[in-house]
C-alpha cells in the first residue's frame, strides 16, 4: 500500500505547491494582485476539481479490469475517460465564465477585479489539459504506474516557476504581463503535465505490445454512462466540501482582520496535512479495486484496513503536532503578536478533527474501490451542510465565539463525516466473510 501511496502523496503536495508558488510570486505585484490570485484560486478550483471528480469513476473501472487481468478493458476505459474529459470541458468553462459577472455584481473590490479578470481568463485555457491530465493519471495509477504522476507534478512546478518569472515580470524579452502572466504560466504547466503522462502511456504501450492501438477510438456510451454514474457522486462530495470551506472563509472575512488571518493560517495548515491521506486514499481505491477484480475478498479487506491504518497514523501524529506546538506552526506564517493567540486557538481546535479527517478521506477511497461513491457524498452533504454549517454560524455570531465557533462547527461535522464511512466499510467487510455472498455484497 505504501509503495503505491507515497508517490501519490508527493504528487498531492506538489499539486498544492502550485497555488502556493503563484501566491508567493504575486506578492511583489501588490495587495490587489495578491488578493486577485487568492480569489481566482477560490473560484476556479471548486468548479474544476468537481469536474475532475467525475473522472474518479476510472479508479474503480480500470482497477477492477487490471485485477481481473484484462488489459484490453483497461484501455477501453482510458479511451472513454478521455472522451468524458473532452465532454466535461465546455460546461466547466461556461460555468467559470459565468462567475465573472457574478463577482462584479457581488461588489468585489474594483482594483482586485481589474487584476482578477485577465488572470482568470488565462486560467480558463488550463481546463482542457487539466481534465486530460486527470484522465491519464487515473488510468496510470490504477495500473500501478505512479512515479510518472509524481514526476509530472514536480516538473510542472518548475515550469510554473520559470513561466511566472518570465511572463509576470517580463524577462527574456517577454512582455511584463503581471498577474495574467501567472495564469498563462499555470496553463503551460498543465499542458506539460498532460503531455508528460501521455508520453508515459505511449512509452508503456511500446513495451506492452501496443494494445491501445488495437481498440476502437469511438466513444462507448454505455461505458461513459458507467463512469458518470460512479463519478458524479464523487464530484458532488468534492463540491460539498470545497464550497463549504470557501463559504466559511467568506464568513470569516466578515470578522476582524486578526480572525481572518488566523483562519487563513489554520486553513492552509489543515489543507497541507490533508494531502497525505488524500494520496493514501487514491492508493486505497486502486488496491481495493484490483482486489475486487481478482474476486479476492481477503485482499479487499486487507487493502482497505491497511490504508485506513496508514492514514490514521499520520493524521493522529498531525493532530498531536497541532495540539503540542501550535505556536511554532503559527510563527511560520506570521510574526504578528496579535495573530498568534487566535491562530494557536484554531490549530488546537483543528487537532481534534485531524484523525477523523483522515478516516473520511481514506475510507472514501476504499469505498470507491468497491464502487460505492454515494455513501461519502451523503456523509459530506449531511455533515457539512445540515449539521456543521448551522453550528458554525450559531457559535460564530449569535453566541459570539467568532472564528473559534466556525472551526468548532467544522470539527463537529468532520467527526460525524469521518465516523460514518468507517462504519459502512466495517459493515461491508463483515458481509465479505461469506464468499458466497460476494456478488451481492459488492453490488449492494
Amino acid at each position: 500500500m505504501w509503495q503505491l501511496a507515497w508517490p501519490l502523496v508527493v504528487a498531492e503536495l506538489g499539486w498544492m505547491l502550485q497555488g502556493f508558488i503563484d501566491l508567493v510570486m504575486a506578492g511583489p505585484l501588490g495587495a490587489a494582485a495578491f488578493g486577485a490570485c487568492t480569489l481566482g484560486n477560490m473560484v476556479f478550483y471548486p468548479v474544476a476539481v468537481s469536474g475532475i471528480g467525475v473522472l474518479m469513476g476510472m479508479d474503480t473501472v480500470v482497477a477492477n479490469a487490471f485485477g481481473a487481468d484484462d488489459p484490453t478493458d483497461c484501455r477501453k476505459t482510458l479511451v472513454n475517460g478521455l472522451w468524458l474529459a473532452l465532454l466535461l470541458t465546455p460546461p466547466i468553462v461556461v460555468l467559470l465564465v459565468a462567475l465573472i459577472p457574478l463577482l462584479r455584481a457581488a461588489g468585489t473590490n474594483p482594483n482586485v477585479l481589474a487584476e482578477f479578470v485577465p488572470y482568470f481568463r488565462a486560467l480558463l485555457w488550463s481546463v482542457p489539459p487539466l481534465l486530460l491530465y486527470s484522465a491519464f493519471r487515473r488510468y496510470l495509477q490504477a495500473v500501478n504506474i505512479v512515479k510518472a504522476v509524481t514526476i509530472s507534478l514536480l516538473g510542472a512546478n518548475l515550469v510554473n516557476i520559470a513561466g511566472n518569472w518570465v511572463l509576470m515580470y517580463g524577462h527574456w524579452g517577454a512582455p511584463a504581463m503581471g498577474l495574467a502572466g501567472s495564469g498563462w504560466s499555470t496553463t503551460i504547466a498543465r499542458v506539460f503535465m498532460a503531455a508528460f503522462l501521455f508520453g508515459t502511456i505511449v512509452w508503456q504501450e511500446r513495451r506492452s505490445g501496443r494494445l491501445l492501438g488495437k481498440i476502437s477510438r469511438r466513444p462507448d456510451l454505455a461505458r461513459i454512462r458507467r463512469l458518470v454514474a460512479l463519478g458524479l457522486p464523487a464530484a458532488g462530495q468534492i463540491a460539498a466540501e470545497g464550497v463549504i470551506f470557501s463559504l466559511v472563509t467568506v464568513i470569516a472575512g466578515k470578522m476582524d482582520v486578526v480572525s481572518l488571518a488566523a483562519h487563513s493560517i489554520a486553513l492552509n495548515v489543515v489543507s497541507t496535512t490533508f494531502m497525505v491521506p488524500l494520496g493514501i486514499s487514491a492508493a486505497a481505491a486502486v488496491r481495493v479495486g484490483q482486489a475486487v477484480g481478482r474476486r479476492d475478498a481477503r485482499g479487499v479487506a486487507i487493502s482497505g484496513w491497511t490504508a485506513i491504518l496508514l492514514g490514521s497514523l499520520f493524521m493522529a501524529s498531525a493532530g498531536l503536532c497541532l495540539w503540542l506546538i501550535p505556536r511554532w506552526i503559527v510563527a511560520l506564517y506570521s510574526v504578528d503578536a496579535s495573530v498568534s493567540p487566535a491562530g494557536i486557538a484554531l490549530l488546537r481546535i483543528a487537532a481534534f478533527f485531524q484523525l477523523f479527517d483522515g478516516f473520511q478521506v481514506v475510507t472514501t477511497g476504499a469505498l470507491r474501490g468497491l464502487g460505492d461513491t454515494r455513501t461519502p457524498m451523503l456523509a459530506h452533504f449531511t455533515g457539512y451542510w445540515i449539521i456543521g454549517l448551522p453550528i458554525s454560524y450559531i457559535l460564530g455570531f449569535p453566541l459570539g465565539w467568532g472564528a473559534r465557533g466556525i472551526w468548532t462547527g467544522l470539527t463537529v461535522a468532520l467527526i460525524l463525516i469521518g465516523s460514518s464511512p468507517v462504519l459502512v466499510w466495517r459493515t461491508r467487510m463483515r458481509g465479505l466473510e461469506d464468499a458466497r455472498r460476494w456478488a451481492v455484497t459488492i453490488s449492494g
